[in-house]
């Protein structure tokens, strides 16, 4: 199986805080690989890397192939990383079908009429076909979400990034979401996921990566992480996460 993502020693720094201290990480065609730890271990900065949203300081990365530190057009580039955010980052000022409409027109060059086809199927496909002329900014946080990957999924892309995307969301909206990924995963799509849901990373994830202090300390299948952690960093870290 090819490596879809590629990453060799990559340093992060933001001032004097050091936030990747050299990481080594790659990820198959078709593998989920969620990411755990601590607040401020790094995760969301390395997947923040991998979008162009952050720029290492030093080492390596290869997606598709390609050295994206050297791409020029970072937007077609992005429009084969679909990225979901804690905070959805929809448009407030737009309703639901355009939210999904508009990046396909201005970065794929979809006609509206195009672009309006493909998302009321991906709509659709996360229940919330039936929200097309709702506003954005009345919908709830689950909704919002479910909208944020719909719009992601537009874009056809083939890498899906997920950044604690269930960590602004009241516990009974986690569910809808996460059943949306879920689905997502069974049919094949590369995902990375930055969770807290463990859970759902245990069901979820082909590889679970658990990072520490910049680094990642130790990765393996859930069964290997969850059941025989090998660090006693991971150990302490499960453990206090069952205690939440």
């Amino acid at each position: 199986m090819a490596a879809l993502v590629e990453i060799k020693d990559i340093k992060k720094k933001f001032g004097d805080l050091e936030v990747l201290k050299g990481v080594d990480f790659s990820v198959d065609e078709g593998e989920v690989v969620c990411l755990i730890g601590r607040s401020g271990s790094g995760k969301s900065t390395l997947l923040r890397c991998i979008n162009l949203l952050e720029r290492p300081d030093s080492g390596e990365i290869n997606v598709f192939g390609s050295d994206i530190m050297k791409i020029r057009d970072v937007n077609a580039y992005r429009a084969k990383v679909g990225m979901c955010f804690q905070q959805f980052n929809l448009f407030s000022n737009m309703n639901v079908l355009t939210n999904c409409v508009k990046p396909q027109m201005m970065v794929l060059k979809r006609t509206r009429d195009e672009a309006e086809k493909v998302a009321l199927r991906r709509l659709e496909e996360v229940g919330m076909s039936s929200f097309a002329g709702a506003s954005a900014r009345t919908i709830s946080g689950g909704q919002k979400q479910r909208v944020a990957i719909a719009r992601a999924l537009c874009m056809e892309p083939k890498l899906m990034l997920f950044d604690e995307p269930t960590s602004a969301l009241d516990p009974e909206m986690v569910g809808e979401v996460l059943s949306v990924m879920k689905r997502l995963a069974d049919e094949g799509l590369t995902m990375i996921i930055v969770t807290h849901e463990m859970n759902f990373a245990r069901e979820v994830a082909d590889r679970i990566v658990f990072m520490d202090g910049g680094r990642i300390e130790e990765e393996g299948t859930p069964d290997e992480i969850f059941n025989h952690p090998k660090s006693s960093n991971t150990a302490d870290f499960l453990r206090a996460s069952a205690n939440k």
